[in-house]
């Protein structure tokens, strides 16, 4: 019997550790099948814009998919009222770093994060929101609007241009900007119509912009305007101009017409700030991607840049990287800068 008994409390210690070793297995893998949550909420152009909104989704897919330990989810915003909604939404969830991107967000940012001091934010083209826990990623979108000013003001045979902006602001001046002095510099007499869309989503009111622009002799055309340029491309398509596009390669909406596009990399932007995070290493304050460190340049499709005009819009990019061309950033240092 005491043998019995022996063997049987030994079979029970055995059961006991494995037991233990189970549970103690299944926590391990629960901490390591714990993903990083990062949650991107889109400004009222949508994520299927063409442009920022979708080139930041489409970043943080990439890194989803090279990267197994992140989950990445996107809320889109019809309205400005849905800013606030959704934001709070991931706060609820539990979502470890939320990207808000466009300056549109901006005061929806800054209350959440004020209120959420835990809670760490990224947004995109605003530097307004001086917070611990909210790093800005900004752009020197006045120097990619330069070079593809150059490259209009190079291709134009009407000496007219034409310039769509989504929207009136300091940030979104920049394109403006450096758009019009990139032009000037390749052609000085030229004449550049400016609209002011006063939307990122209205498809109907950018063709309209550019029919506007086309009667009155552009035959090359820039926009910044989110979905909004989506219009401008296809009627410029329509009516077989150069039509240049912004934030990506946006050469596949019509690659017979799309001479260039002044590239932003949000993508890269939006990846960085998700690794940094949960690295442990998130850094509030102004990250800044300019020419220098690759955040801004021309897009990779220049198949109908002539190649004397390439050649100088290299040079000029160089140029600007080693400081020897200044572009202006503001509206004051240009006065031919007409969108107030």
């Amino acid at each position: 019997m005491k043998k019995v008994l022996a063997i049987v409390l030994a079979l029970a210690m055995v059961f006991s550790f494995a037991a233990c070793g189970k549970k103690e297995d299944a926590k391990q893998g629960g901490e390591e099948a714990k993903k990083f949550k990062v949650g991107m909420v889109t400004d009222v152009g949508g994520v299927n814009d063409k442009s920022f909104n979708q080139t930041s989704w489409e970043g943080l897919q990439a890194l989803a998919k090279e990267n197994a330990d992140f989950e990445v989810s996107y809320l889109e915003s019809k309205t400005d009222a849905d800013y606030q909604t959704n934001i709070n939404t991931f706060i609820d969830e539990g979502t470890d770093l939320i990207i808000c991107v466009g300056y549109m967000l901006a005061d929806a940012t800054k209350d959440a994060a004020t209120k959420n001091p835990n809670q760490k934010f990224a947004i995109i083209d605003d530097s307004s929101i001086d917070l611990p826990n909210v790093a800005c990623l900004m752009f020197a979108q006045h120097e990619a609007s330069y070079l593809v000013g150059l490259v209009a003001g190079s291709v134009t045979k009407s000496k007219t241009v034409g310039y769509v902006q989504g929207m009136v602001s300091e940030p979104m001046n920049q394109f403006g900007v450096g758009y019009i002095a990139g032009v000037l510099a390749a052609c000085p007499d030229a004449k550049v119509l400016q609209y002011n869309a006063n939307n990122f989503g209205d498809i109907p009111g950018g063709s309209a912009a550019a029919t506007n622009m086309m009667t009155n002799g552009a035959d090359v055309i820039y926009h910044a305007a989110g979905g909004t340029g989506i219009g401008v491309i296809n009627t410029c398509a329509e009516s077989k101009i150069w039509a240049i596009g912004v934030d990506t390669d946006q050469s596949t909406l019509s690659p017979d017409y799309v001479i260039t596009s002044a590239m932003k990399r949000v993508d890269t932007a939006s990846q960085d700030i998700s690794k940094e995070t949960k690295a442990g290493n998130f850094k509030a304050g102004v990250h800044l991607y300019d020419l220098k460190n690759g955040g801004v340049d021309l897009a990779p499709t220049r198949t109908h840049i002539p190649a004397d005009v390439l050649t100088k819009v290299e040079q000029a990019k160089k140029d600007i990287i080693d400081g020897k061309i200044k572009v202006p950033s503001t509206a004051a240092e240009v006065p031919q800068f007409e969108l107030k």
